[in-house]
């Protein structure tokens, strides 16, 4: 098996936070397409089914791998407890597919989904609260681990956790056993110079979301006060090499620090705008290209 992997995240085909989007493309067709691209796996999304067995079903006739799959968490609100409880089938689930990364998303307080203006974000403002929060998500971490599965933690947008300032106070303060989801359109969205950023945690970085941003787009978005689904419905984001990230050097930091794992392509955006199939294999082609530039040829079918 590789050691680096190229999955895709089926957002591309619909996405869960606005079902109008790509809503009313089934699952299968985002899977045939995927598959037939060159794709090794796909995340989960809200069109798999919700039981382990489903999903392996699912993904058999394909021969593709489940990569990960989001988790909605609430440490920010819960005990680390209610959060365990609350988790549990999930890593199961994973668990149960081959899977040994978790995306984990801090969903309380969080105006992701909701049409109000970035900044209206939430904030850790005390550090006592910042040194709860990471307490908590370490705890819940070494669940996750002894489970099999390593919880990655993904910043995003309308979260605590969004700007490099906080990825720096989560990563300084938890304990080695959280993981970071490196996304490097968020980092950039979120204020962060992406190469800056990976370079500093990379040492933390147990999966990858390789999305790539129109520049102009965020300069509008951050003037405008856009929400995020307005950054999605308007073309903030987009799969590598349609953009302007310079994902070769990103790509050369995780090369050199020994990362072992997936690169998923995922990208927020409409796919009547951006078809899907079209810019999944522009995705794919782009991280191909890079990997056997690279000497990692093999990564990739």
């Amino acid at each position: 098996m590789p050691a680096i992997r190229i999955g895709i995240n089926p957002i591309s085909w619909s996405n869960d936070d606005l079902p109008s989007l790509g809503g009313e493309t089934p699952l299968d067709t985002a899977l045939a397409e995927g598959k037939a691209i060159g794709y090794e796996g796909f995340e989960l999304n809200g069109k798999f089914p919700r039981d382990a067995q489903g999903v392996a079903e699912v993904l058999r006739p394909y021969e593709l791998a489940l990569v990960s799959g989001w988790y909605s968490g609430q440490l920010a609100r819960r005990s680390v407890a209610e959060e365990i409880e609350a988790i549990a089938a999930h890593v199961q689930l994973l668990a149960h597919n081959g899977a040994t990364v978790l995306v984990y998303g801090e969903v309380a307080d969080s105006i992701q989904g909701q049409p109000i203006a970035l900044v209206e974000r939430p904030r850790f403002h005390a550090e006592q609260a910042w040194q709860e929060y990471a307490d908590k998500l370490t705890e819940l971490a070494r669940f996750t681990l002894s489970q099999g599965v390593r919880l990655a933690y993904h910043h995003h947008m309308g979260a605590y956790v969004e700007s490099p300032q906080d990825i720096d106070q989560l990563m300084r303060r938890s304990g080695p056993e959280v993981g970071l989801l490196f996304d490097s359109g968020h980092c950039y969205m979120g204020g962060g110079e992406p190469l800056e950023v990976l370079r500093r945690h990379v040492g933390r970085v147990c999966h990858v979301h390789f999305k790539d941003v129109r520049k102009p787009v965020v300069q509008l978005a951050r003037n405008q006060l856009w929400s995020f689904p307005d950054c999605i419905v308007n073309g903030t984001f987009t799969v590598p090499g349609d953009g302007d990230l310079d994902f070769a050097a990103l790509l050369q930091v995780l090369l050199g620090a020994g990362y072992q794992g997936w690169l998923v392509v995922e990208a927020e955006q409409d796919p009547a705008v951006a078809p899907s199939e079209v810019y999944a294999r522009k995705g794919y082609d782009t991280l191909r290209a890079l990997l056997a530039s690279a000497g990692h040829g093999r990564a990739a079918r």
